[in-house]
């Protein structure tokens, strides 16, 4: 069966559908079958799979858009044939982003180090509590160090809240990479933005 990963965010803005894209391509170079559903209104992903499509670079990974009554039926399948399941949920409480974080074994919510990323990661907490599903946040386009940062790093931790050991930068790299239909470890390999999101793939499994 798949590890299914629902990347959750009441916050739009907040760097979902990048960190799903990276993350599924950080697994195909590990040799995982991989299977990433964009149930997100915005449909990000499609748009960003389509330019997949003319990519030398990009390796191969299975994408639906599903949405209504078809999500739960494809989870069901893709549990099956694939060895992860990413979800890229919508930025609201609607029917889809509960299938999906019922549907999932991990719940990774990305925060910016910001006091409204914060505030309003709540609701996706409580969806998660509520659905009995196990919660990670994620710090995303955070600097390399500062006093803010350090903030949330101290309210999240005075929350009990389990926190991703590695943090996915303030990087250009990685918006470049989905601008042309990759992941950051397709698109520059060796880079430090690659780096980061092996590191997070790894950390995930192990959650």
């Amino acid at each position: 069966m798949a590890f299914v990963i629902a990347v959750a965010q009441r916050k739009g803005g907040a760097g979902k559908s990048t960190i799903a894209a990276n993350l599924a391509a950080a697994y195909a170079e590990a040799g995982q079958r991989v299977a990433l559903l964009d149930i997100d209104p915005q449909r990000s992903l499609a748009r960003w799979d389509e330019l997949r499509g003319r990519a030398r670079k990009a390796r191969p990974l299975h994408f639906e858009a599903p949405s209504g009554w078809r999500v739960p039926g494809i989870l069901d399948r893709l549990k099956r044939e694939a060895d992860i399941v990413l979800l890229d949920t919508a930025p609201h409480d609607d029917t889809d982003a509960r299938v999906a974080v019922r549907s999932a074994d991990l719940v990774l919510v990305p925060l910016q180090p910001s006091a409204a990323d914060l505030w309003s990661m709540d609701a996706t907490l409580d969806l998660a509590k509520k659905e009995g599903r196990p919660v990670m946040l994620v710090l995303n386009r955070a600097p390399a160090s500062g006093r803010l940062l350090d903030q949330v790093r101290a309210a999240i931790a005075e929350r009990g809240l389990p926190l991703a050991s590695a943090t996915i930068g303030n990087r250009t790299a990685f918006a470049q990479a989905f601008m042309a239909g990759l992941g950051a470890v397709e698109a520059a390999p060796k880079g430090v933005a690659a780096e980061e999101i092996r590191a997070l793939a790894a950390a995930l499994r192990g959650a």
